[in-house]
């Protein structure tokens, strides 16, 4: 791995199957998604130096386990097909009651993951994916983000358009997106978008796609409905990089460990695609989300044809070091600065 000078990566943790998003819990353990084990885990690093002492399964048997949030008295985990909930206290090790589902999605598709985060104003937040490269969707569910209460109550369409938002961040009252943009226009059409999300605001998929930072989107002539000023009104991204990057989860970094140039900055994982050659993502790049500018964080996962991680994950430790998670590996690697 290739990181800025005066940073440095080591391996958190090993051993996963394919580790996905994480979570911190109010007492500050780990918890992980395993996507592939349908395991959750909890990693506990209560002397503070830097390395779990301990880890167990949290729960199991889960169809699909992706996003993890923390919200008063709970853990919530999104599975490919449902939010549940578990009675929580901090220090927990294994679940203190039966999980309780607040929210039934539709499960499956070619986009199967599924994230849940929980805003300023105390409501959930769920993102489920498209179940194609480019369709019209039957379920609303698909292709969106929603917004309900904490006990999954009163659902309804938050932001629309938006082909597979895994990434979600609430950075004060800013609400940030990864979207992965349609597969099969070519090597470099389109571009992977970044979106500001708004409430009852459209983004566009599958008629349109961005091609630019700020500009209007496109109308994709390849799928052939709508036309261009129907994409006209969709919003437009704020930060844009290589098609089939496949960015995946996002973190704002709010640490002091850092330098001053990282601070406030988006931190995204780039998982990689199979749809480009040569290959592009398989990194972690930092994004300035007041101009868009993106530039390379963590690099040398890959070499020509040949790519040796898949990062999916990002997360700030309260000391300030990073977590990402690589589900090539079954990694979380750890990413300080100077002698920390």
């Amino acid at each position: 791995m290739t990181v800025p000078a005066g940073f440095h990566v080591a391996v958190y943790a090993s051993g996963f199957s394919k580790p996905r998003l994480m979570a911190l819990a109010p007492n500050g353990d780990l918890f992980v998604s395993d996507e592939k084990t349908g395991n959750v885990s909890v990693l506990a690093d209560r002397d503070g130096n830097g390395m779990p002492e301990s880890r167990q399964v949290y729960v199991g048997g889960l169809n699909i386990p992706h996003g993890l949030a923390f919200h008063d008295g709970f853990l919530y985990v999104a599975t490919t097909d449902a939010v549940l909930r578990y009675p929580y206290q901090p220090g927990d090790l294994t679940p203190r009651g039966a999980p309780e589902t607040v929210v039934t999605l539709p499960g499956g598709g070619r986009h199967y993951s599924r994230t849940v985060v929980f805003g300023p104003d105390g409501k959930m937040y769920v993102a489920a994916g498209s179940t194609c490269n480019v369709c019209e969707e039957s379920d609303p569910k698909r292709a969106a983000v929603w917004t309900y209460g904490a006990d999954g109550k009163n659902g309804r369409p938050y932001a629309t358009g938006l082909r597979n938002a895994v990434g979600l961040a609430w950075v004060g009252d800013t609400f940030y997106a990864t979207a992965n943009g349609r597969d099969l226009a070519g090597n470099d059409v389109p571009p992977e978008a970044f979106f500001v999300l708004k409430d009852g605001a459209n983004y566009g998929w599958p008629y349109c796609y961005p091609l630019a930072v700020g500009a209007k989107q496109v109308w994709d002539k390849d799928f052939g409905k709508k036309d261009q000023a129907y994409c006209d009104q969709a919003q437009p991204a704020f930060a844009v990089t290589t098609a089939h990057a496949a960015p995946l989860g996002l973190a704002a970094y709010t640490g002091t460990m850092f330098p001053q140039d990282y601070r406030g900055d988006l931190l995204v994982a780039l998982h990689g695609s199979w749809n480009r050659e040569p290959k592009s993502g398989y990194k972690v790049v930092a994004i300035d989300p007041r101009s868009g500018t993106v530039t390379d964080f963590i690099t040398g996962f890959q070499a020509g044809l040949t790519t040796t991680a898949r990062p999916v994950a990002v997360l700030v430790l309260g000391d300030g070091s990073v977590l990402v998670t690589d589900d090539g590996n079954g990694f979380i690697y750890r990413v300080t600065y100077g002698g920390s």
